[in-house]
């Protein structure tokens, strides 16, 4: 029986019995890579280096084949990232070291059932001596630091992560009166989207969250507040990041969060939210049982281009219609669009009227959302008593509204609200000018 291994300029063949199982190959500006024992079955290949590199770790990438099946895995440096696998990915890969499918049930049970939640070796109570020892050798199990927790008034705690190559993620739990509480997750280190409104969009794009990144917010959320607030029962993808601009991962991570053996959330009860990126859209609802989001925020494409650039790729024609399209066999789902309530700019009564002609015909439900004000940003909250004026009239002609009142203000956990954008920004966009009167009026 042959097996082959690939590495980027690099192809090699032996025979399984004449193969080294401490085999190790050297990349440029890499530590050796070690290759664990091949099952009969199985084969790697190595894909490339990483080209962030943390100052003492590596990352690598390599695909798991079983079959006619491919699976990437993330690797640091010699150790596979367990939480980068859903459960058939596990499976395969714990089968590759020579241990039966029942010994990687129950490690993913440990990972995320059964109120565990593993972050080390030593809590794997129950398993195999062995396979625990093949475990540290070779897993790493946790891909944040946990560096602060941060509470605001009203009980609403932002936890921030620091990633292997030092840049630093905000997850928000937000409990509520009702029994419900929410963990609202990071997708990305900042956002491209530079959406005008949001403080994230401050940032730019740093970079992707693997799924092992996304999936531990999650995981520590339970972990480190089950006991304080009660189950963790939701999670939205409405942290730092857009969603969709990370596709393959938000998608692995939300199949990960649904497992019934594993976090077990329902998929209605994890939302993943979009500024509009159509494409991946049209992807996510065809492979994906979670909720949608989508941010409109506007009623015309003059008022969405200045305020969300994606809408001068994707305007509300396009967007909209491909919801009308892709929603129109899928039976029991709805939608949910945020608005986000920018004083002078978006919320007079023409707009209710427009937002109630754009959504016809697609089963939604509107949320309206209060803005959050953070430093550099000329947008002003609506007041309250216009948000109701405005919920009425949407009300009024049989649409779903939902207020979102702010949460975690007062310690920037807030929609809208997280990141650090530092002393490089992304740019403000030129305001219209019928908009430049509203906007001087409110510094």
């Amino acid at each position: 029986m042959r097996r082959s291994i690939v590495v980027p300029g690099l192809a090699m063949t032996k025979t399984m019995s004449s193969f080294s199982l401490h085999s190790q190959f050297h990349f440029p500006f890499q530590k050796p890579i070690f290759v664990p024992p091949l099952s009969p079955r199985i084969s790697l290949t190595f894909l490339h280096s990483s080209l962030q590199l943390h100052p003492f770790t590596t990352s690598t990438d390599c695909l798991l084949k079983g079959g006619d099946e491919e699976i990437k895995i993330s690797m640091n440096g010699s150790k596979v990232m367990l939480k980068d696998m859903r459960y058939q990915e596990l499976e395969k890969w714990v089968q590759s070291h020579g241990y039966r499918p029942g010994q990687a049930m129950m490690l993913w049970k440990r990972l995320y059932g059964d109120n565990r939640w593993a972050h080390y070796p030593d809590e794997l109570e129950g398993l195999n001596k062995e396979f625990k020892k093949m475990l540290a050798e070779h897993a790493e199990f946790k891909a944040l630091h946990l560096k602060d927790v941060i509470t605001a008034s009203d009980g609403t705690k932002k936890m921030l992560f620091e990633l292997r190559d030092g840049l630093v993620i905000e997850t928000v739990i937000i409990p509520c009166d009702s029994g419900r509480t929410t963990v609202c997750v990071s997708s990305q280190v900042g956002c491209g989207m530079n959406c005008q409104f949001c403080y994230t969009g401050r940032m730019g794009l740093k970079r992707n969250l693997s799924a092992a990144e996304i999936v531990e917010q999650a995981v520590f959320a339970r972990r480190q507040f089950s006991s304080e607030v009660g189950s963790i029962t939701n999670v939205v993808f409405m942290g730092m990041g857009e969603p969709l601009h990370n596709v393959d991962n938000v998608i692995k991570a939300a199949d990960i969060l649904v497992d019934d053996q594993g976090l077990h959330f329902s998929p209605r009860k994890v939302t993943i939210s979009t500024s509009g990126l159509v494409p991946q859209l049209k992807r996510f609802l065809q492979e994906s049982t979670c909720a949608l989001a989508v941010s409109l925020n506007a009623t015309t494409n003059e008022v969405r281009n200045w305020i969300m650039p994606i809408n001068r790729k994707y305007d509300l024609s396009v967007l909209l219609g491909t919801l009308r399209e892709e929603l129109r066999c899928r039976h029991d789902y709805k939608v949910l669009f945020e608005y986000v309530m920018l004083a002078g700019v978006n919320d007079s009564v023409e707009d209710a009227k427009r937002l109630i002609d754009l959504v016809k015909e697609i089963p939604c439900k509107i949320n309206l959302i209060f803005f959050n004000p953070h430093s550099g940003s000329l947008f002003k909250p609506t007041r309250k008593e216009k948000i109701i004026e405005f919920r009425n009239i949407l009300a009024e002609a049989g649409c779903v509204v939902l207020l979102r009142p702010s949460r975690g203000d007062d310690q920037m956990a807030a929609c809208g609200q997280l990141g650090n954008p530092g002393e490089i920004q992304a740019p403000m966009l030129r305001v219209p000018a019928q908009f430049q009167s509203v906007l001087e009026a409110s510094v």
